[in-house]
């Protein structure tokens, strides 16, 4: 008898420690009201439905889309022929390159932003100096160091491998056999001299084809998004109130990582949102590249943006005037805004480095060290004061970051390169 009770007794001693310990980790794990309103606006289920582009009326044609994903993926779009917009934009490297500065036809001046859910975005480039994605497609094609080309040349390749996807699309093709095969206002002078000397009319006609070739990229490229991660999913177990299962997802360290992140080491002041990034601009103090002096950020892409050919007020824009809110009511900043960038999505971030606007920083880690000692802005007011983490709170936070790696939600067709033999 006495050998029974001792074993139930030990039995219940260890029910209790188990029961202990399950409450000491789900306590771990418990959020408060506040909390918890932030991770439902960090979680992928409460992204909104994908806004409309009113600047571009093919945004979501399906036939778009198939004539964008055979232009994002041609090489021949380019004064080498070996450069495409998934030179740099690599499906496989989470539609980025893995390098410190873009290497087009040469070398670039910044580091390759992913396109993944850029859909969302009311702003393109590390400096905002384009306003859609359309009109963001179109920079690189005429970038000395990136495409290399120019719009007499791509509107005669559209004519002779895309002509019949193209008038599906678009319209008719108009005559282009007594226009020179390099012409457009771009760097090369020979190709400048061109252009200048065809008529308005022609150079319209040339112009559209090329706004056309944008938007149909950018009808492809609203079909990349994010996937489900790890904090996705333990997010979703906290809102349901499904502790069990959250504890299962996320270990104490990443969960405490994820407390840092949204408390006392400021992060979502910028990266905020289901696709943590507020799509603004920020000077965070981040070191000079070497020999890119005269980077200034969005003071000039400010002014680039309101000046562009491309933007949503411009003629080459479907939109009618007041739908461009963005445009309509920004604000010009000046010398307020020298070396703001905008702060990229963190979704994918582990595998994403180098980081910055220019691969500054090699890992996570030296990203961290830069946040945590705010040194002082090589230009401009850095945002950042010290936040005075400890070696293991930094560690936390990389933790978490990690949790935010996933697939794409992108279905495996648009993932791959098209078969340009067809």
């Amino acid at each position: 008898m006495k050998l029974k009770l001792k074993f139930a007794a030990l039995l219940t001693l260890m029910g209790l420690a188990l029961l202990a310990a399950a409450c000491s980790s789900f306590g771990q794990t418990r959020w408060s009201d506040e909390e918890l309103a932030t991770l439902h606006t960090l979680w992928i289920g409460s992204s909104p439905p994908l806004p409309a582009d009113p600047s571009n009326k093919y945004a979501d044609n399906p036939e778009a889309v198939v004539f964008g994903q055979k232009l994002f993926f041609d090489t021949r779009f380019s004064s080498t022929g070996k450069v495409a917009c998934g030179t740099c934009h690599l499906p496989d490297h989470l539609f980025q390159d893995g390098l410190p500065l873009a290497n087009g036809v040469s070398t670039t001046t910044r580091r390759a932003m992913t396109i993944v859910g850029t859909a969302y975005s009311p702003w393109f480039f590390w400096d905002g100096r384009k306003d859609s994605q359309w009109a963001q497609a179109l920079g690189p094609m005429e970038s000395a160091v990136e495409h290399g080309g120019n719009r007499t040349l791509y509107a005669h390749l559209i004519v002779k491998y895309y002509a019949d996807e193209y008038e599906s699309l678009f319209g008719p093709l108009p005559d282009l056999s007594g226009l020179p095969m390099n012409a457009g206002p771009v760097a090369d002078p020979q190709a400048a001299q061109n252009w200048e000397a065809m008529s308005p009319r022609e150079r319209e006609a040339v112009t559209r084809i090329y706004v056309n070739m944008g938007k149909s990229i950018a009808a492809y490229e609203r079909m990349i998004m994010p996937g489900v991660s790890r904090f996705d999913q333990y997010t979703e177990a906290v809102l349901n109130n499904d502790y069990e299962s959250a504890a299962k997802i996320l270990s104490p360290e990443e969960i405490s990582g994820l407390k840092l992140f949204i408390a006392e080491a400021h992060c979502t002041n910028c990266h905020n949102g289901p696709l943590f990034t507020n799509n603004d601009f920020h000077n965070t103090g981040i070191p000079i590249a070497k020999d890119l002096l005269g980077d200034i950020g969005r003071a000039k892409g400010e002014q680039q943006v309101l000046a562009d050919e491309f933007n949503c007020l411009s003629i080459y824009s479907d939109a009618k005037p007041e739908k461009c809110s963005e445009l309509n009511f920004l604000v010009a900043g000046g010398n307020d805004l020298i070396r703001q960038f905008k702060p990229p999505s963190l979704r994918n971030v582990a595998e994403r480095g180098p980081y910055m606007h220019a691969g500054q920083f090699a890992t996570l880690e030296q990203v961290l060290h830069h946040y945590n000692t705010a040194p002082s802005a090589p230009a401009g007011h850095s945002e950042l004061e010290p936040l005075n983490l400890s070696e293991e709170q930094l560690g936390q936070i990389i933790a978490f970051l990690k949790t935010l790696s996933a697939p794409l939600n992108t279905d495996q067709k648009w993932l791959m390169k098209p078969d340009y033999s067809k």
